[in-house]
C-alpha cells in the first residue's frame, strides 16, 4: 500500500511539474503567431472566406478532432467520461469547424473507443452529407479505421464508396499541391485503414494508410506531449514537399496508474496551450511542417487559431 501511494504522489508531482513548465514557458514567449488575431467570420465556411481559387490544400493547418465520434459513447455519467473526447456531433463539430475527423469502427459498423462502443457509422455518414449539402467549397478529411482488437467490417470500402462516391476525391499525389477550387465538386479525402482486409488501390476513391501519418504519443504529461510533438514534427519534409498528411494532437490521455481515468480533466492538462504549440513552431524553426492539428472537445479558439495561421500562410505573412 505504501509502495502505491508514493508512486501516486511521485505522478502528481510530475504532472504539477510538468503544468508550471508549459505555464511558464507561455509567460516567457507568448502565444502570438502570424494570423493570431484571426477571428472567422463564419466557421462553418471559412473555407469559403478564405477564397478556394487562393487555398492549396498544403497551406491548409487542418483544425481537427480526435476519437471524433465519442459525445454519445458508453453510458452516460458512468462509463462515458472514460472515453468521450467530444461533446459535439459530427455535424456540429463540422459547422464549429472541424475538417479532419477520426472515426473509430468495429466489425458491426458500430463506431467505437477500445471496448466501449456507440452509434453506427451511418450517424456519422448522414452527419457528414448534411453538412456537405449546406456548404459549397468545404473540404474535410475523413479517417476511418477499425479499432485495435476488433475485426474489419465487412465490405466496407464499398460501403464508404455507395455512401460518399460523389464527393470523394480520388487518391491521388497531386492532390496536395491543388488549390480547392480544382479539386470541386468533390469534398471528402477520405482515408480508410482497415486492419486485415486489403488497403485501398491506388488511384482510387479511398486514400491508404500511407497519406495520413503521426507518432501517438501515449502520456498523461502535458509538457513531454507537447515537447514530444515539436520533435516529431521537426523531423517531418516542409508541407510544400510531402506527399501525406501529418497529423499533430494537442491532447493527452488518461493512464491506469493514475487516480484521474476521465478524459475532460486530464486532456485539459494541454488544451489550453493549442495557440502556445503553433508559435513555438515558429520560434523553432518547423512552422513549415504544420499542417493537420486535431484536439479533444474542440472549441472555436482552436479553429481561429489554426485558420488564422492558414490566412496568414494564404497572404505570404506566415
Amino acid at each position: 500500500m505504501g509502495t502505491q501511494v508514493s508512486k501516486q504522489m511521485q505522478r502528481r508531482k510530475a504532472i504539477s511539474v510538468e503544468k508550471k513548465t508549459l505555464t511558464d514557458l507561455h509567460g516567457k514567449s507568448g502565444d502570438e503567431f502570424p494570423g493570431s488575431d484571426y477571428r472567422s467570420p463564419d466557421r462553418k465556411n471559412w473555407m469559403s472566406g478564405l477564397d478556394p481559387q487562393k487555398i492549396h490544400i498544403n497551406q491548409i493547418v487542418w483544425p481537427g478532432t480526435h476519437d471524433s465520434a465519442t459525445n454519445k459513447i458508453g453510458v452516460r455519467f458512468i462509463s462515458r467520461p472514460f472515453a468521450q473526447c467530444q461533446s459535439l456531433s459530427i455535424y456540429r463539430q463540422l459547422i464549429r469547424g472541424a475538417r479532419v475527423l477520426d472515426i473509430r469502427v468495429q466489425e458491426n459498423r458500430r463506431v467505437c473507443h477500445g471496448i466501449l462502443m456507440t452509434y453506427s457509422i451511418d450517424v456519422v455518414i448522414n452527419d457528414i452529407k448534411k453538412f456537405l449539402a449546406e456548404t459549397q467549397s468545404e473540404i474535410i478529411i475523413l479517417e476511418i479505421r477499425t479499432e485495435f482488437g476488433h475485426q474489419d467490417p465487412p465490405d466496407f470500402d464499398k460501403y464508404l464508396e455507395e455512401q460518399l462516391g460523389e464527393f470523394l476525391i480520388h487518391q491521388d499525389d497531386h492532390v496536395f499541391g491543388k488549390t480547392i477550387a480544382e479539386l470541386l465538386p468533390k469534398r471528402v479525402i477520405c482515408v480508410w485503414k482497415p486492419r486485415k482486409t486489403p488497403p485501398p488501390k491506388a488511384g482510387g476513391p479511398l486514400w491508404s494508410a500511407g497519406y495520413l501519418k503521426d507518432n501517438w504519443i501515449d502520456t498523461d504529461l502535458p509538457s513531454t506531449k507537447f515537447e514530444s510533438n515539436l520533435k516529431h514534427l521537426s523531423e517531418q519534409a516542409p508541407v510544400s514537399n510531402r506527399k501525406f498528411f501529418y497529423r499533430v494532437e494537442n491532447t493527452v490521455t488518461p493512464q491506469a496508474d493514475n487516480p484521474v481515468l476521465c478524459v475532460k480533466p486530464v486532456t485539459g492538462r494541454i488544451h489550453v496551450y493549442a495557440r502556445l504549440f503553433i508559435a513555438q513552431c515558429i520560434s523553432r524553426g518547423c512552422a513549415d511542417r504544420l499542417q493537420i492539428f486535431s484536439t479533444d472537445f474542440i472549441d472555436e479558439d482552436f479553429v481561429d487559431a489554426c485558420v488564422g495561421y492558414t490566412h496568414a500562410r494564404i497572404e505570404g505573412k506566415a
